[in-house]
């Protein structure tokens, strides 16, 4: 009898949870500024359009940012907020210091012009999710569906981000772990971590499979990765330590489109992170490694559906959210 209980129990807690999170994630519709603010998706594909074409790493750069924003305490813009001299905001977390200022940019020129259309009426959290959807499909990826209505946080903690973002430097079981954690499968974290097939990674981030690998000497490199590949990235971060902005592309290949060449690359020790090598490294990810190197239509597909379930992770709705004035601050003070 107890241990019927106890079954019951924990199906009644289980069932609650995701009644809740479908409660939450029903709210959120395709047409939700029909007629609050008709002109919002046209105000932000004209405010990706511009900071594209004159920054081509934006795309990338808010795909990234958008990938934080969700894995830390949902998609609820909390990434965005500043810090002050009460509170050192998410952004500020040191997993989070690197994160590109054009995606910032981003979205406060849409959010500054939205404000100007309909005041008080689009959450910089829609605003987010909408322009990663379009920078996607602006460089080659595929179109999906961006359900709208996302209030956004009320609360925004450097602390909050330790643990929540996958690390360059961790093992295999432990990012799947990092992944599950949020409810993602192996085959969603494979797809989504395509998204390395556009941007570029600071030479301080890969720097450990190019000198001394395992202590073979200084110019003693992984020996997963193609030698030439290697000596070059040797020769582009020679200056690294002077200058931590040094960064190469993600993707040699292709690096300015959304492609399934970041797999490919992979196969040929052209990987850039060790993550990279990784996966294909890793018998729970290689064949489905392989299966994206050789189908860009399977690959597009699953991302595009991985990306819809992101894109909902940890909403918020009602009143656990608000619609932020300024996408950088809490509409009220916080101490």
């Amino acid at each position: 009898m107890a241990r019927r209980h106890y079954a019951f129990t924990t199906l009644l807690v289980v069932a609650v949870a995701v009644a809740c999170l479908s409660s939450a994630d029903a709210k959120l519709t395709v047409n939700y500024y029909k007629k609050t603010c008709p002109s919002m998706e046209k105000i932000i594909s004209e405010a990706v359009t511009s900071k594209q074409l004159s920054n081509p790493t934006t795309a990338a750069g808010t795909l990234r940012v958008f990938f934080h924003d969700c894995f830390v305490s949902g998609c609820d813009a909390s990434t965005l907020i500043s810090s002050n001299r009460f509170n050192t905001a998410e952004r500020d977390a040191d997993v989070n210091l690197s994160l590109p200022g054009d995606a910032f940019d981003l979205v406060i020129r849409a959010k500054t012009t939205l404000e100007l259309e309909c005041p008080g009426i689009v959450s910089c959290s829609d605003i987010l999710a909408l322009a990663t959807r379009d920078l996607i499909s602006m460089v080659g990826g595929p179109f999906y569906t961006v359900r709208l209505g996302r209030k956004d946080s009320l609360t925004s903690t450097a602390s909050s981000a330790k643990g929540h973002i996958p690390l360059t430097n961790q093992t295999m079981t432990e990012i799947i772990g990092v992944f599950e954690k949020n409810g993602f499968t192996v085959q969603e974290l494979v797809a989504l971590t395509g998204a390395h097939t556009i941007g570029f990674s600071h030479c301080k981030e890969y720097i450990d499979r190019l000198y001394n690998y395992k202590h073979g000497g200084p110019k003693a490199f992984d020996p997963s990765m193609d030698p030439r590949y290697a000596k070059g990235l040797q020769a582009a971060c020679a200056k690294w330590k002077s200058d931590p902005t040094i960064a190469t592309f993600n993707d040699i290949m292709t690096p300015g489109k959304f492609d399934n060449f970041y797999y490919k690359n992979i196969e040929k020790g052209l990987g850039l992170l060790r993550i990279d090598e990784a996966l294909f490294q890793d018998k729970r990810t290689k064949p489905i490694v392989q299966r994206y190197a050789s189908n860009q239509t399977a690959f597009f597909n699953d991302f595009a559906h991985a990306m819809e379930k992101l894109s909902v992770l940890g909403i918020k709705t009602g009143r656990k959210g608000e619609v932020r004035l300024r996408c950088d601050a809490f509409n009220h003070l916080s101490t």
